[in-house]
């Protein structure tokens, strides 16, 4: 089954003035579907991935003929990370409840110094890529990945990740990817981030 890109459930101009309109456009509208249509390509390259989950195959790199993985790797990573990207944000910010909140508090203090540490990795991801809150066996940790790399290949549940590719935020705030980052908070949507920590939990 031929991978998509999900439709936004509010609208490009939602997040603004965080994250504008433009930006909104390009990066969901154009370079998600550069993703979508490269995994495709490769996956009718493979078979037997056709009928896997993006999540699966990334779980399981190592059984992607190697002649694709490379671009399996880079393109269904793009396709996952972005999809989530989508979902963890809305117009309605706010700070998390729930379980979530619970173990935020509990690995990192407060929500405060979990913004840091977040933050902190997002700054100092060389390049391109991305800053993660995931589930691993020990709890929660905060880590960064190059390019598309998902936390699922290393084993571990994303929970929420920045995307600090300059597609991401360049249009608006330059090389400034500290202020970017800083400003994200402000769009990101706690119920959907408590909704994929419960979902990894059972996991």
């Amino acid at each position: 089954m031929a991978f998509e890109v999900p439709a936004l459930t509010y609208a490009y101009e939602a997040l603004e003035p965080y994250i504008d309109a433009q930006t909104m456009h390009l990066h969901h509208d154009k370079h998600h579907q550069a993703y979508v249509d490269n995994s495709n390509a490769a996956i009718a390259k493979a078979p037997g991935l056709e009928d896997k989950t993006p999540e699966e195959i990334l779980a399981n790199l190592a059984a992607v003929p190697e002649a694709v993985r490379g671009a399996i790797r880079n393109n269904v990573g793009g396709h996952v990370n972005h999809s989530m990207f989508w979902a963890i944000m809305g117009p309605n910010g706010g700070k998390p409840s729930g379980p979530i909140a619970d173990a935020i508090t509990k690995t990192f203090g407060d929500l405060a110094q979990f913004q840091e540490k977040l933050n902190d990795a997002g700054v100092k991801q060389f390049g391109s890529g991305w800053a993660w809150l995931a589930l691993g066996s020990g709890g929660l940790q905060v880590l960064s990945t190059p390019n598309q790399d998902s936390p699922i290949s290393q084993g571990l549940q994303p929970i929420l990740g920045n995307d600090v590719w300059e597609h991401a935020y360049y249009l608006k705030y330059q090389n400034r990817r500290a202020e970017y980052l800083k400003a994200w908070w402000n769009v990101v949507n706690w119920d959907e981030v408590n909704k994929r920590y419960e979902l990894a939990l059972k996991k």
